[in-house]
């Protein structure tokens, strides 16, 4: 199965402008994901996608593959589309079945996520695949930057949200943690290519409007996103204050 890798870089963040090419012990954070994404035997090519010409150059200068897209994505879902499609333009040959979006800004991602991530499509019926990780303190739980999600009994998403979910109505919240199984979202996708097309496509929906959660208009329109349980969890660095922590921890 050839397995495309992408990892969505854009120069302009609110909270951390030119935050890809931070430096972290001597390596830029992108060139830090795209060598751990890399090592992720899953993966047949691994693509950074940009709309700044300064990071473009960087990857070009380390030696890795990138492409320059579109200013006009709204998230990464788009961002990846285009690469996909630049790339069967380029060359007819190479059909890519799956495409992982990979976080530019998780500069010690484990290789092993990416390749639990291509896992799920050794099932046929996979269409959107991304991780789980149990949670296992009351504040991870009630806080609405970290996205919980519930599950059938086949491990496909039921709904993602901010809140804490599910409900315990008999139960004071301090006793929700210790009395059920709660689950955070850990954000890296993969993508059937066929799914990939389609997704795009899709207008918001009223879920996603009011939770800000991409995935919701997926699962409006009813697509399945089949989940995996990992233990690990890669740091994210999505402020100054983030990176300051990360360097002073190493």
């Amino acid at each position: 199965m050839n397995v495309l890798g992408i990892i969505p870089a854009r120069y302009a963040s609110t909270r951390f402008p030119g935050k890809p090419l931070a430096i972290i012990d001597g390596k830029s954070m992108i060139e830090r994901v795209y060598r751990q994404a890399g090592k992720a035997d899953r993966l047949t090519k691994v693509v950074v996608a940009t709309d700044n010409r300064e990071i473009y150059d960087h990857v070009k200068d380390f030696g890795g593959e990138v492409i320059m897209t579109s200013q006009e994505h709204a998230n990464g879902t788009s961002r990846c589309e285009e690469v996909l499609e630049t790339l069967k333009n380029k060359d007819h040959s190479i059909h890519f079945e799956c495409v992982v979006n990979i976080q530019g800004d998780e500069p010690y991602i484990d290789p092993s996520q990416i390749n639990s991530v291509v896992s799920l499509f050794e099932n046929p019926d996979t269409e959107v695949g991304t991780l789980i990780k149990r949670i296992h303190s009351a504040d991870e739980l009630f806080n609405p930057n970290v996205v919980k999600v519930v599950f059938g009994k086949r491990n496909n998403a039921l709904y993602f949200s901010r809140q804490a979910i599910p409900m315990h109505r008999d139960l004071p919240k301090e006793k929700w943690v210790e009395t059920a199984d709660y689950y955070k979202h850990i954000g890296i996708y993969g993508y059937r290519s066929d799914i990939l097309t389609k997704l795009v496509k899709l207008e918001t929906g009223k879920l996603e409007s009011a939770e800000k959660l991409e995935q919701l208009r997926w699962l409006e329109n009813g697509f399945k996103i089949s989940l995996q349980i990992t233990e690990f969890e890669s740091i994210a660095i999505d402020t100054p204050a983030d990176l300051l922590k990360l360097t002073n921890k190493n």
